[in-house]
């Protein structure tokens, strides 16, 4: 069984998923579709902020990131042990190591008391693609100054400064996608009353639906990735069979909502399925409270799972994929 999903954010004005600076520029990643530049972000740092989520739920994370370093820094307890850390689990590793470093690895860690057998490299479990703004970068900037230091301690600067960053007012989405089968993985959490075992695919997936804290500049700007609207199918096909971006403006799913409704009727009259099998969708959020009366119907009589509140709806396909397992 294999979970597909699109989440829709909801839109807002915002700088915090920037690249490299020119001078004093803040220049946002983006990416050409067409005529236009749209926003993007990076899966590796909705990865990170899933991360720093899953820690901050007791569970055992096997790298943190440091905050006071001169640079971009991470740091891990021990080597790469997917069988008690839920990182190195769902988001994989590589240790870039051959010849004798592969050996003394290898030594150090048979020192450790390690249930499973060790690998340098493992693939994410979790599969992630960029996040794409809905709307394209209309090269807006905003000016701010910056004081001058002055009788302090510490400068960082000898003077005041002008600082310009590109900002764009927008929502994103992003998809990402599960193989169900290979997260049986359980986890011990950490909580007032001790320790519990518990599943890592639920916590994930609660994390999905909680995503915060994901692009740069943390100290200034705040900008939710949790969904305002998430489209889900569970199902035995290797493929999502729909476009993973096809959220529209408007915060509709035109190509699902419209390939469940579809009905074709054959030379006996009678109808034949729409393009999807609707017992398979689960679609949540601010898509469901827009959407008309008489197409929440439609859409309930082909069988798809309906929820103003996206995680609920998580819970919800939480629980049928975890019973489905047997776990």
């Amino acid at each position: 069984m294999n979970l597909f999903a699109t989440v829709l954010t909801y839109p807002a004005p915002s700088a915090n998923y920037r690249g490299e600076s020119e001078q004093n520029r803040t220049v946002i990643q983006k990416i050409t579709e067409g005529r236009f530049e749209y926003p993007v972000i990076s899966p590796e740092a909705m990865r990170n902020a899933l991360r720093e989520i899953l820690a901050a739920y007791g569970l055992p994370c096997n790298r943190s990131r440091l905050h006071d370093e001169d640079q971009l820094a991470v740091k891990f307890e021990k080597y790469p042990y997917p069988e008690r850390y839920i990182d190195d689990f769902f988001f994989g590793y590589l240790i870039a190591a051959g010849g004798k470093d592969r050996e003394r690895i290898r030594g150090e860690v048979k020192k450790e008391d390690r249930s499973g057998e060790f690998r340098f490299k493992r693939d994410s479990v979790l599969r992630m693609n960029l996040a794409k703004a809905l709307d394209p970068y209309r090269h807006v900037s905003l000016l701010t100054q910056s004081p001058k230091n002055v009788g302090s301690p510490w400068q960082n600067a000898d003077d005041s400064a002008l600082l310009h960053r590109e900002t764009a007012q927008t929502a994103f989405q992003y998809p990402f996608a599960l193989n169900l089968n290979e997260c049986r993985a359980s986890f011990k959490k950490k909580s007032d009353s001790g320790e519990q075992e518990v599943n890592g695919l639920e916590f994930v997936l609660k994390a999905i639906g909680e995503l915060n804290g994901v692009a740069g500049n943390h100290a200034r700007s705040y900008f939710e990735m949790a969904p305002a609207s998430i489209v889900i199918r569970l199902t035995e096909s290797l493929v999502a069979g729909y476009n993973t971006y096809g959220f529209t403006r408007e915060g509709d799913f035109p190509e699902v909502i419209d390939g469940i409704l579809h009905v074709v009727k054959e030379s006996d009259g009678k109808e034949k399925e729409g393009d999807y099998p609707g017992k398979e969708f689960y679609i949540g959020g601010k898509i469901v409270k827009d959407m008309s009366q008489e197409k929440l119907r439609m859409l309930e009589g082909k069988g798809v799972t309906l929820d103003r509140s996206p995680q609920r709806l998580i819970t919800t396909v939480t629980r049928k994929t975890l019973s489905s397992k047997g776990a």
